[in-house]
């Protein structure tokens, strides 16, 4: 039996940049014999403008019943001055709660063919591969809070941070699983020598580690993560925080590769999961052919592996955007005198051609 995938393209480069992923997932598909049907839905600006609401109830239902969602990028100027419980960006934020979404994987790879890009020193990064677990639908940006309100004669405002230790024990074991399949080493990250929800953080990940006696455990404080990814970051496999601390670090890291363009990324659920690139939807660029496809293409790859099961496929995807490199093509936004310059179609032929 076929298995479905929901394509979401979004706004801006969102159709142009999920166009070339489809394209690729459907050759590498047809190699590895893996039957797929794929299903276009709106979200985003695009559904605002056609049906009033960013997150229609029929992407949700599909959503719901595919095998996976790809997502392109959702946001631009054309709707700065809508309602903000109407902004396009509330499509990512409905499909994270509608379909569970509970943690971000986030993917740092940089191949010596990008090492030059780094604003790092080339020593530095070369050789990284690692991979942030972020929490993602608890903690601060969920909790209770106040705008605003009068205490002791001033204003003031709150957020509170909070964790339940099953929403610890999801996250972690999740952690320890992806660190299975890579290098055995997840590195738990945490403030708990002053928060009290990172105290139970860290005596939950701890005791959960007897499970996973294969898998390497280590401690460290988020401010000194934060640092460490920039001075050693080779050190790192997987990496395991919060919500608030994985926004932070995975936006970090994202800067080691040196081009935003180039990072996927996988929202997991307890039934279907989402996959996107990082980067925007760069309405700047939008339409005129010169995106850069590979985030999109490598979280393409991402839903084989994590949706799918089908890790040969994954790896022939990733291999393809690296040899592509490797050859020298290079989009807009990576290129430099001496390589080959290659618009979206241009470097979506080139990774096929590869597959």
């Amino acid at each position: 039996m076929a298995r479905k995938i929901v394509v979401i393209p979004g706004d801006g480069i969102g159709k142009e940049i999920t166009e070339s992923a489809v394209a690729v997932m459907k050759k590498a598909a047809e190699k590895h014999h893996i039957d797929l049907t794929y299903e276009y839905h709106d979200a985003g600006g695009t559904a605002y403008d056609k049906f009033g609401t960013p997150l229609p109830e029929k992407t949700i239902e599909a959503a719901k019943a595919s095998d996976g969602v790809l997502f392109g990028a959702v946001g631009g100027d054309k709707w700065d001055n809508v309602e903000p419980t109407l902004r396009p960006e509330k499509a990512i934020l409905g499909l994270r709660k509608h379909l569970g979404l509970y943690a971000n994987l986030r993917p740092v790879k940089v191949s010596d063919t990008l090492v030059e890009y780094s604003p790092l020193k080339a020593d530095v990064v070369r050789g990284v591969d690692l991979v942030i677990v972020r929490e993602l639908i608890g903690g601060i940006y969920f909790g209770d809070r106040c705008e605003s309100e009068q205490h002791n004669g001033a204003e003031r405002a709150w957020d509170l941070e909070n964790y339940s230790v099953p929403e610890v024990e999801r996250i972690a074991k999740l952690a320890f699983e992806t660190a299975r399949i890579r290098k055995g080493k997840v590195t738990s990250v945490d403030k708990s020598n002053v928060l009290a929800t990172s105290r139970l953080w860290r005596r939950t990940v701890t005791r959960l580690a007897d499970d996973y006696k294969d898998v390497a455990l280590d401690h460290l404080y988020v401010d000194n993560c934060a640092m460490q990814l920039a001075l050693h970051p080779t050190q790192f496999d997987v990496i395991c925080t919060s919500n608030l601390f994985g926004d932070i670090l995975s936006d970090e890291a994202a800067v080691l590769g040196g081009s935003i363009g180039m990072m996927p990324s996988a929202s997991i659920g307890e039934k279907t999961s989402l996959f996107e690139p990082i980067h925007g939807s760069a309405p700047d660029i939008a339409g005129k052919g010169i995106a850069n496809p590979i985030g999109t293409i490598l979280s393409a790859a991402m839903l084989m592996r994590y949706s799918l099961k089908e890790e040969e496929a994954a790896k022939t995807i990733e291999a393809a955007c690296d040899k592509a490199l490797a050859d020298g093509y290079r989009t807009p936004d990576l290129y430099k005198d001496g390589f080959k310059k290659a618009n979206t179609e241009k470097m979506t032929e080139v990774i096929l051609d590869r597959v």
